[in-house]
């Protein structure tokens, strides 16, 4: 029994998780569905013998593990599953409305509705008004039940269809009150008539009047407005249209800085020809402003702003009453101003003078001509005349101090700054002049501990009688060396100059050698060893230095 029991368990982990599939029977299912898909193997079948078409994805083709725990290959779940389809509330259904019909009780019922007696809803529930007293104690008028309702259960297109449950005869109820309205306002309408008439209060033509508007007023709908053609189903507005074959008035200008087109509106205000240099008067379109303010519209606005103007200093004048005394009053005006001003100007001119400086050339001349001096080239650059300004640092600069004429960092040896005008390399030392060039450019030897001990005891020099004995000593060392080393100095150069270029010879193809080597399996170079080169190496350096302008470069190698 122990033995079937753990038969019985190893087969139910197998089922659940499936074996891994080794990489030589992932070879042979990668081949099989190859031939599979070229038509060379028989399709694979799945449970109920239908065959499965190899091209279909392994994504539509494999079973969810939630379906089919074997994980065998099959379109069955693809299909629709007749015990998972669920049976839907009729699109024709809805919930009942109203009261069961002799369904009113006469005696109250308990757990009905203590205010009117219903059983089919509670007190707080009730729709009814209030009673002082409710049907649970008079047991009078108790209201019948509602409809039981069952509880519906739509599909998809049944929860998302606004009419589901409409009822055409409540709209027909609407209906038929508005008609009921109209009809009570024309009798009363009519019954006031024959009230008026019957009194002697309206005439003839009162009453051919009110049936001219009852006309208008009955056709009023019909009437569209102006520019605009209206009807239930559309509506379009001709204020804007064009002809067809006009051109649009976007495609005149494709400049996108032009004049500003506004689709909303389909206007142009400004002139889409301004930035070509066209004349306004030429072109065929120039702007919605110039057709609006062309002719006689800037007078017009021009004669409203004075007659504005005039009526506010105390003239009682208007446009649209009284145009031809407002026209005459205007051009006085335009009169008489221009003598105010003349007699202004002469005035002027009479008292300070200056008239002949009113005969100027024009503007243009005088703001072309200039004193300054230039002179161009033949292909336009200036060569003389306007000079281009230096650019100044936001720091100090050229600033001289302790007495230098030079500024800090003009001179540079040996890896130092310095004042180039006395050769200092103290920064904020005071300047020696000549003397400091001579002084900083000696070499000073340091003194050794035991001179300074034995010296200690000898009275003080100064620098420059120390100076003075050291160049002595440096003379009589030179005549003896000149005396001892004769033939000796050259025999020793040259034989320094031998081991140079052997050295020379030996660096070269030890480059040539790392110059052959991948780039990544060249060795660092170490810079620990790094020396200046003495006189025969610099020698050597020039002697080897490969030169390709010389002819006879070509027989070195020889």
């Amino acid at each position: 029994m122990a033995e079937q029991a753990t038969t019985a368990t190893e087969g139910i982990v197998g089922l659940d998780e499936p074996k891994k599939m080794t990489r030589e029977d992932w070879r042979k299912k990668k081949e099989l569905e190859e031939q599979r898909k070229l038509g060379n193997a028989p399709a694979e079948v799945d449970e109920e013998g239908k065959d499965i078409n190899p091209h279909i994805p392994q994504y539509i083709s494999s079973v969810p593990w939630y379906i089919d725990p074997s994980k065998r290959p099959t379109l069955k779940h693809q299909r629709p599953q007749d015990e998972y389809e669920e049976q839907y509330t009729s699109i024709g259904e809805w919930y009942k409305r109203g009261v069961q019909e002799n369904s009113a009780s006469t005696k109250f019922r308990k757990g009905a509705c203590e205010n009117c007696g219903a059983l089919t809803h509670k007190k707080k529930d009730c729709l009814e008004r209030p009673r002082k007293v409710g049907a649970k104690y008079t047991g009078m008028s108790l209201a019948p039940d509602e409809h039981s309702q069952v509880q519906l259960d739509l599909d998809y297109d049944g929860k998302r269809d606004r009419w589901n449950g409409y009822d055409p005869e409540e709209h027909q109820r609407i209906v038929e009150e508005y008609a009921k309205v109209d009809l009570a306002k024309r009798t009363l309408k009519a019954q006031k008539l024959q009230d008026e008439l019957a009194s002697g209060k309206l005439d003839q033509t009162e009453r051919e009047h009110d049936s001219e508007d009852e006309d208008e007023d009955k056709y009023a709908d019909d009437i569209d407005m102006p520019g605009q053609n209206f009807d239930s189903k559309r509506r379009i507005t001709v204020r804007n249209l064009r002809i067809r074959e006009d051109t649009a008035k976007y495609l005149r200008n494709l400049d996108p800085n032009s004049a500003y087109y506004d689709p909303k509106t389909r206007a142009m205000r400004e002139n889409p020809y301004s930035n070509t240099g066209m004349n306004p008067d030429e072109v065929g379109y120039a702007g919605d402003n110039f057709a609006r303010y062309s002719g006689a519209t800037i007078t017009m606005a021009q004669t409203q702003l004075f007659a504005w103007e005039a009526y506010e200093r105390g003239s009682e004048v208007h446009l649209q009453a009284d145009p031809t005394k407002l026209e005459l009053l205007h051009k006085s005006f335009k009169v008489k101003k221009e003598d105010f001003k003349e007699k202004q100007r002469d005035g002027i001119l009479e008292r300070y003078g200056g008239e002949e400086h009113l005969d100027a050339p024009p503007r243009e001349l005088l703001l072309a001509q200039t004193e300054d001096y230039m002179e161009y080239s033949r292909h336009g650059a200036v060569l003389k005349g306007l000079e281009k300004a230096v650019a100044r640092s936001k720091y100090e600069e050229d600033v001289l101090t302790n007495n230098h004429t030079c500024i800090w960092g003009s001179f540079w040896k040996d890896g130092s700054w310095g004042y180039k005008c006395c050769h200092s390399m103290v920064k904020q030392s005071y300047c020696t002049g000549e003397t400091g060039v001579v002084v900083n450019n000696l070499e000073c030897v340091p003194f050794e501990e035991g001179l300074i001990e034995a010296q200690e005891d000898e009275p003080v020099k100064t620098l420059l009688e120390m100076h003075r004995d050291k160049i002595s000593k440096e003379k009589k060392k030179k005549k003896k060396s000149r005396r001892t080393s004769g033939d000796s100095d050259n025999e020793e150069k040259k034989e320094k100059l031998k081991k140079a270029l052997e050295a020379e010879d030996k660096h070269g193809k030890q480059v040539d050698a790392l110059m052959q080597l991948e780039e990544r399996k060249r060795p660092y170079n170490s810079l620990q060893e790094v020396k200046a080169p003495t006189e025969e190496e610099m020698e050597a350096f020039r002697m080897k230095r490969p030169r390709p302008d010389d002819p006879m470069a070509s027989f070195l190698g020889q």
